[in-house]
């Protein structure tokens, strides 16, 4: 399938991004949320949410942040012209939870099984130019596509006192980012999948291939930075400042 051809077939879907944003941030500076980091006097998750908003192909954005957020997420919404959000999820324990809390208020406002979901995280400033283009139409002939990088690194697998184990081969190895893309019948029956069996992954493709799912790769962006550490967030800043 070529990328206008497949681009054709999904113009008249639904496009939804999902933006987990309700962590506590255990790695980062415990006095305030990362989420709202200020970044050149801009939250962080809005640096995102404006990268997505800017995606013409997406239709829609559902932000998830902690219960007693939801009422400062709507505020900034209003506060800078987030047109794409009409509504925000709760978040739930872990970001799974809160993933399924957003997968379930689509369930509930009748979004079709052939929807196109995309899940990334809130803390992801930046989108590569072109790849939210290529991840729904690669979506067209997977169960699940998602963006990531080989491991250049040399891998070694550690005991608990520090002690070197093996070396690990890194050559099929990789470093998975995201946007997540799947259709929303997929990664739903996953998720309810998951729920059932009690089982937690650490990324949405995890739990699609676990229910037999193809999962394809295409390659990111070395600049799709997750904001894990302060020592990301600085990172984030300079970037942005020399966008600038």
């Amino acid at each position: 399938m070529t990328l206008d051809s497949g681009l054709s077939l999904i113009m008249e879907k639904k496009i939804i991004a999902v933006v987990p944003s309700a962590g506590l941030g255990k790695r980062f500076n415990a006095s305030f949320k990362k989420t709202f980091a200020d970044l050149e006097g801009i939250p962080l998750l809005i640096h995102t949410l404006k990268g997505l908003s800017s995606e013409e192909l997406i239709t829609e954005i559902v932000p998830v942040l902690g219960k007693d957020d939801v009422g400062l997420g709507y505020q900034m919404v209003e506060n800078f012209g987030l047109e794409k959000i009409e509504r925000i999820a709760p978040g739930g324990k872990e970001r799974q939870d809160s993933i399924y809390n957003a997968l379930n208020l689509l369930k509930e406002n009748g979004t079709s099984p052939d929807s196109i979901i995309l899940i990334h995280d809130g803390v992801r400033p930046f989108i590569p130019e072109g790849l939210i283009k290529n991840l729904i139409t690669e979506v067209q002939t997977s169960d699940g596509v998602i963006p990531g990088l080989p491991v250049k690194e040399t891998l070694k697998e550690v005991s608990a006192d520090g002690m070197i184990v093996s070396t690990v081969n890194r050559e099929k190895l990789w470093s998975i980012q995201t946007p997540q893309a799947f259709t929303f019948g997929v990664i739903r029956k996953a998720y309810d999948a998951a729920y059932a069996e009690g089982h937690y992954a650490t990324d949405d493709a995890a739990l699609v291939e676990r229910t037999g799912g193809r999962v394809k790769i295409i390659p990111g962006s070395p600049y799709n930075i997750k904001v894990t550490t302060p020592e990301d967030l600085e990172m984030v800043e300079w970037i942005i400042k020399n966008q600038k």
